[in-house]
């Protein structure tokens, strides 16, 4: 057995040298522990768990902020992984009865790669653990220096970036429109492709945002995510963002996206944000690059 102190709760945990019964509660830390080869060891996940495909298949334990106590109990984790924030209460009643590793949600990019590893090494699984911290750096590493074209062809980022930085709003359904201040991941992103979050100088993680100071900080890109699970269509959504912002760049320039997914895209902080939210902004910004005049 190993002793292993989780700071967030202040609590230590005597675990076994390899964690074989895992249930995650963290869609983010759910993904990393498939990400790094450790699928077969989750046992139980939450109800929010839906990458990979594969999380499908595993027991469904609880959600955010509950959990089926005869479920956990029968299954006797090694280990329970959640977040902190919004599951904070959750992991602070579960460790009253298991070993409950909270992982701190991420305010930067750099920390959406060390929290994913923290998850592998906390379980004990060293090695997968900095494997996928390599694939993740990499990855990284790429974008820092190339962008992908939309043709596919590669140009270096100081030859696409403009003088002024694009100004970017990004608003989520999370039961409401919601945007995100200076404490967030969501924020150093935009920041490191070059791109400016309008509400980045927020003193916050997350706001609500009002229409009028929107159209008052006149962005010029627009992205939208849909609430989880809603199909909402997309002319519909494009159709209600316009008559609300008709004032800015964005509307005017036509320079407004929709995330790909019915799931959580940049809500979502696992590390499928490194492989498919930033390609995606880094999509965008070289279509509006492109377009515009020399």
């Amino acid at each position: 057995m190993r002793k292993v102190f989780c700071e967030t709760l202040g609590s230590e945990l005597l675990l076994p040298e390899k964690c074989n019964k895992i249930v995650s509660l963290s869609p983010s830390a759910t993904e990393a522990l498939f990400d790094m080869g450790l699928g077969e060891k989750v046992v139980g996940v939450s109800s929010f768990c839906l990458r990979p495909p594969e999380a499908r298949t595993k027991e469904i334990i609880g959600s955010y902020s509950k959990y089926r106590k005869e479920k956990l109990k029968e299954i006797n984790p090694d280990i329970i992984f959640t977040t902190t924030g919004y599951q904070r209460k959750l992991a602070k009643e579960l460790s009253q009865l298991y070993n409950v590793y909270a992982i701190k949600l991420p305010t930067t990019l750099s920390e959406i790669v060390s929290t994913s590893v923290e998850v592998g090494i906390v379980a004990g699984y060293y090695e997968n653990a900095r494997q996928l911290e390599k694939k993740l750096l990499q990855k990284l590493a790429e974008y820092l220096t190339t962008t992908e074209e939309t043709t596919g062809e590669r140009v270096e980022n100081k030859e696409t970036i403009k003088d002024r930085k694009l100004k970017v709003y990004i608003e989520i359904d999370l039961g409401g429109p919601t945007t995100f201040g200076a404490y967030s991941y969501i924020t150093d992103t935009l920041h490191i492709l070059g791109l400016e979050n309008i509400y980045g100088n927020k003193n916050c993680e997350w706001l609500k945002p009002e229409d009028k100071l929107t159209c008052d900080l006149n962005p010029d890109i627009i992205i939208y995510e849909r609430k989880m699970f809603l199909r909402e269509k997309s002319e519909e959504v494009i159709k209600n963002l316009i008559s609300r912002f008709q004032n800015t760049n964005a509307v005017r320039n036509n320079n407004i996206f929709i995330t790909p997914e019915y799931y959580d895209f940049f809500a979502h902080h696992g590390p499928s944000f490194i492989y498919d939210v930033i390609p995606f902004l880094i999509s965008i910004k070289n279509k509006i690059v492109r377009s515009s005049p020399p």
